[in-house]
């Protein structure tokens, strides 16, 4: 009848009274059900061992490690390894691990990575990050526990050093094989870079003020060249001039000056006839010089006209021969002599006129194409410098993966420091007494309590006056109180009689 009003707080203690028993038995039972599990269930023992790790014992400003992975990304990655089956099976072999008939290789390969975990130790410091790890094996036998967790620890450890080293070599032998393509790369620019400078020789960028420079001085130097040739030619005009006129005068005075032969009227006429190209070449048909050459290239002309009009006379042997051997006198002999010098400078003059000239044009032809060439050379020079900072780059990383390979093959690199081996657990983690029988007592208990409040929402049994009120909706009129000399019903005995199910009944009139 409790269940349909309203409960106070001495309903629960005459509930507790009525079904004390009830809920002790409920808890007794369940307790003894769960320190009876802990004999039933098979046991579980937990073997761990810390590992460290340790930074490489060299300063990473000497020796920049190879592998920048993360630890955690590491650690994952070894973990997928070392779990797998063909790790496993000889650890589950050599240990007869999870044996039995119904459990396959792939079970119990199943169950074995199960019974492994791998805890990460947080590090208080973000930059040093993860300082170490846990690694825990779970198995029936304490010994078989310790043993497993030994051999994967000693896997960890292997495994971290070999794939380092296998990291770094790989790193190495990458870098080795692109220096090799960026060296043969550098090369052959190098080599279009000389070519280039060969062939483009004093067109260069860097020539070009060169270029300006001797080109100024050239300009300078053919002006000084050109104002010398004008005074050698003037002078050869003027010695030849002299020359002609003695030797006229000469010719003219002498006794054998009519013998003076045609022919060398003629050499003397083609002299001067080359004499006037040379000056025509420099100076204008009205330069005084011009004019008194050819006047006398015209006087010339007239005496060998004449002379060949007239009939030579009769020489005899002896007067020709001593005409042909006569000698000049000294004043003509010193005039042809500072003739054939004045001569050879202007010869000289203008074949440095002519050097000067080409010279001039090479150079005028260096600086017109110097725009082009230095567009092209920057384009080349920009592809060897690219080349080349590149092939710089890969020799420094080159050279710091070698160090950080020989670094790790002398194991100073990181490491997996075993700070505690794995132990030899003296109790089995798994199943807890304590944790069993407390589980056990307080299922019992709750299990007690809802039976006692199943049992109670269904009793109809009339209590008290609200029982009766909940029941018929009715005010009590009387209740009349127990009377000793009334026959009762024979009631049992209770030791307990503070929780007797027993209460005193009721005996109302009803209104």
């Amino acid at each position: 009848m409790l269940g349909h009003r309203e409960l106070t707080m001495q309903d629960y203690t005459g509930i507790l009274k009525r079904r004390f028993w009830l809920l002790l038995i409920s808890a007794i039972l369940f307790l003894g059900v769960g320190i009876a599990l802990t004999y039933v269930i098979p046991p579980e023992y937990v073997s761990q061992t810390l590992v460290l790790v340790e930074r490489q014992k060299v300063p990473e400003n000497y020796v920049m490690p190879v592998v920048t992975e993360d630890l955690g990304s590491r650690l994952a990655s070894m973990r997928e390894q070392i779990l797998s089956r063909s790790r496993l099976e000889p650890i589950i072999e050599k240990f007869n691990l999870y044996a039995g008939r119904e459990n396959t290789m792939d079970d119990r390969v199943e169950m074995t990575q199960k019974a492994i975990a791998v805890k990460p130790i947080a590090s208080a410091s973000a930059s040093y990050g993860m300082p170490g790890f846990f690694i825990t094996f779970k198995a029936q036998d304490a010994r078989t526990a310790q043993q497993v967790c030994g051999e994967i620890t000693s896997l960890f450890v292997s495994e971290n050093l070999s794939s380092r080293e296998q990291s770094a070599e790989g790193t190495t032998d990458f870098l080795k094989q692109q220096l090799a393509d960026a060296k043969a790369k550098l090369d052959d620019q190098d080599a279009k870079l000389a070519a280039f400078e060969q062939r483009y020789f004093g067109m260069l960028p860097e020539q070009e003020s060169h270029n300006v420079n001797t080109l100024q001085s050239l300009t300078t130097q053919l002006d000084a060249v050109t104002q010398s040739l004008g005074r050698a030619q003037q002078e050869v005009t003027f010695l030849q001039a002299m020359v002609t006129q003695q030797t006229h005068d000469l010719e003219s005075s002498g006794p054998g000056a009519a013998g003076v032969s045609v022919d060398e009227r003629q050499a003397e006429l083609k002299s001067l006839i080359e004499q006037k190209q040379a000056l025509e070449e420099q100076y204008t048909p009205d330069y005084p010089d011009v004019v008194a050459i050819s006047r006398k290239i015209a006087d010339l002309q007239a005496e060998i006209e004449h002379a060949s009009a007239e009939p030579a006379p009769a020489t005899p042997p002896i007067l020709a021969t001593s005409s042909v051997s006569r000698s000049d006198p000294p004043q003509l002999r010193q005039l042809k002599a500072q003739l054939h010098a004045a001569q050879t400078s202007l010869a000289a003059a203008k074949q440095d006129q002519a050097r000067i000239q080409q010279q001039i044009r090479t150079y005028e032809a260096y600086v017109q194409s110097s725009p082009q060439v230095e567009a092209a050379y920057k384009q080349l020079t920009r592809d060897h410098e690219t080349a080349l900072g590149f092939y710089n780059s890969l020799l420094i990383k080159m050279n710091e993966s070698s160090m950080a390979t020989a670094l790790e093959q002398r194991q100073q690199g990181e490491q997996f420091r075993v700070l505690d081996p794995a132990n030899l657990p003296d109790m089995p983690t798994f199943p807890n007494p304590f944790v069993f029988a407390g589980g056990g007592f307080a299922v019992g208990l709750l299990l007690g309590l809802g039976l006692a409040a199943l049992l109670e929402y269904r009793d109809t049994s009339l209590r008290n006056e609200r029982d009766i009120w909940a029941f018929t909706k009715l005010p009590t009129l009387a209740t009349i109180s127990r009377i000793k000399d009334l026959p009762q019903p024979a009631s049992p005995r209770s030791r307990w009689k503070l929780f007797s199910r027993t209460n005193k009944p009721v005996e109302s009139a009803l209104g």
